[in-house]
């Protein structure tokens, strides 16, 4: 992997060790001569990962829609800034500016990024590996949910371990080197095991 998108919150959350994670992440990809691209944000651990890579002397690229650009309040010391018209114009370049995908903890936008490139990886649009870094357990029940959709036959067994996971940003990013995409219809036959 040359470059790692991250989706992150533009909140910094009740915990500092959101931040600590973002900052240890960004060292990481840095570390490991990778890129980060991200959404171009100052604020919140979006600003903490950036200033992290930059700090480490990495490459930073954003991507921001015109109508957040003040919104979010623009990183305006990025290696690399594209002004977009629409967030689908974001998501279309991270997907093709970026070589693997990590959801740190985040609200509703880290959420639908996560589950679009997920959904996109399970359609076969994209063989690249989708990571989740659950700091601190933050997303403990949304991966019971996601059990949840095996178990009532929504999702396929194969598709849910398409997210890899870990607490560890050098295992995470480890396990995302690593990755091998599955071999799997999307639709589940109900003769299939799940």
């Amino acid at each position: 992997m040359k470059s790692v998108c991250v989706f992150t919150g533009s909140n910094r959350g009740v915990s500092d060790a959101y931040a600590t994670f973002a900052e240890q992440l960004g060292q990481e990809i840095t570390n490991r001569g990778m890129g980060l691209v991200y959404g171009a944000s100052r604020v919140g651990l979006m600003g903490v990962i950036a200033d992290a890579v930059l700090a480490a002397g990495g490459h930073v690229v954003g991507v921001i829609p015109e109508a957040l650009r003040k919104k979010e309040l623009m990183h305006e010391g990025l290696t690399e800034t594209h002004v977009v018209k629409s967030m689908h114009e974001r998501k279309a370049l991270f997907a093709e500016l970026s070589d693997g995908f990590v959801a740190m903890p985040g609200g509703l936008g880290t959420l639908e990024e996560l589950f679009e490139v997920l959904t996109w990886a399970q359609l076969g649009f994209h063989n690249r590996p989708v990571g989740l870094l659950n700091v601190s357990g933050y997303y403990d029940e949304l991966l019971r949910f996601l059990d949840q959709t095996v178990a009532q036959g929504f999702v396929h067994r194969k598709h849910r371990s398409m997210m890899l996971i870990d607490e560890e940003p050098a295992a995470l990013l480890d396990a995302m080197a690593d990755y091998r995409p599955a071999s799997v219809s999307k639709w589940i036959d109900q003769a299939d095991e799940l």
